[in-house]
């Protein structure tokens, strides 16, 4: 028997989903999914009854109750340390970088909404996703400079990794201009095998879950 759940919203669409997901398997935790396809616009009766705050993901772990991503990270950290790196100094500055990530880039949010499953390359390019991905750029220069790569954490995904990791997939979907230790970022991240099952997984979900106004993507 599973020691809790993990209730997520549609893999094809929702990011914090993705990122809730990808803690708990980096942590090796055993928990049933509980996967409920979004209605859009915050209007998913189905998690709205099945979470505290009617948003995912949301986390039920012997005992523990997690409603929100970066907690859930924090808690898989708890059981499963190497998530962050002993270092002190790296500690700080992948703290840093998925605080930032969880507190800003609205203007990548709103302009290149989350689809893992369109091309968009050269839409939703506007100024202010653009200077967002420019701080971007330099958060991850910043860190791979620091852990050597190939992630945030170093050789292995940790918490910093799994907060950014909807934005890989941001830049895929939408191809903007990247340098190139930028590019090696997103490639990594593309090929973990957590993010791979992700997309196969996200690829397998019935045609019924898709929403008109999410696959019409941005305007030119």
């Amino acid at each position: 028997m599973a020691d809790g759940k993990l209730v997520i919203g549609t893999k094809r669409y929702s990011s914090w989903s993705m990122r809730g997901w990808l803690a708990v398997h980096l942590a090796g935790l055993d928990v049933e999914e509980q996967l409920i396809p979004l209605a859009g616009g915050g209007n998913t009766t189905a998690i709205k009854a099945a979470t505290p705050t009617g948003l995912v993901p949301y986390l039920e772990h012997k005992g523990a109750r997690v409603w929100e991503s970066l907690a859930i990270c924090e808690y898989c950290a708890e059981l499963a340390p190497s998530l962050w790196p002993k270092d002190r100094v790296l500690r700080a500055l992948l703290r840093s970088a998925a605080s930032e990530m969880h507190g800003g880039f609205r203007g990548l949010r709103q302009a290149m909404p989350f689809n893992i499953g369109r091309d968009f390359a050269g839409l939703g390019g506007t100024s202010d996703a653009l200077a967002d991905i420019a701080r971007i750029e330099t958060i991850w220069a910043q860190c791979l400079e620091a852990s050597g790569g190939p992630f945030l954490h170093g050789a292995t995904m940790g918490v910093a990794d799994v907060m950014y990791a909807p934005v890989a997939a941001r830049l895929i979907t939408y191809a903007p201009a990247l340098s190139a230790r930028g590019k090696a970022y997103v490639q990594a991240v593309r090929v973990h095998p957590l993010v791979s099952r992700w997309y196969d997984e996200a690829g397998q979900e019935p045609k019924e879950w898709l929403l008109p106004q999410y696959e019409a993507g941005p305007a030119a």
